[in-house]
């Protein structure tokens, strides 16, 4: 399951173990394009958060980050960010990148 974040919610989100912030838009095609990895993933994964974050109801949140392309995934580790890929991450790769930071 992948979980719709705020920017009110954000930090106690990502606070503790591995998430992935998937910052996107509803207008975004590559992000539409990258929505069935991120929920395909979810379904696989147990030991990854999987967060949402819609830039055009949340701005600030990516302004802090300085996001000015989407999809981003933001990927923190105990609240650390510890990697950031922008445009689309196709799943292979996108779980390759993952099983580095995983315990």
């Amino acid at each position: 399951m992948v979980d719709e974040i705020t920017d009110a919610t954000f930090e106690e989100e990502t606070k503790d173990g591995l998430v992935l912030v998937d910052f996107w838009a509803t207008w975004c095609g590559p992000c539409r394009m990258q929505s069935p990895v991120i929920e395909a993933l979810a379904e696989e994964r147990q030991d990854v958060h999987f967060t949402k974050m819609d830039v055009d109801d949340n701005p600030e949140t990516a302004k802090n980050f300085g996001i000015m392309s989407i999809p981003t995934l933001l990927i923190k580790k105990d609240g650390q960010v510890v990697d950031r890929l922008t445009g689309y991450t196709p799943k292979e790769k996108l779980n390759e990148i993952l099983d580095q930071y995983a315990d």
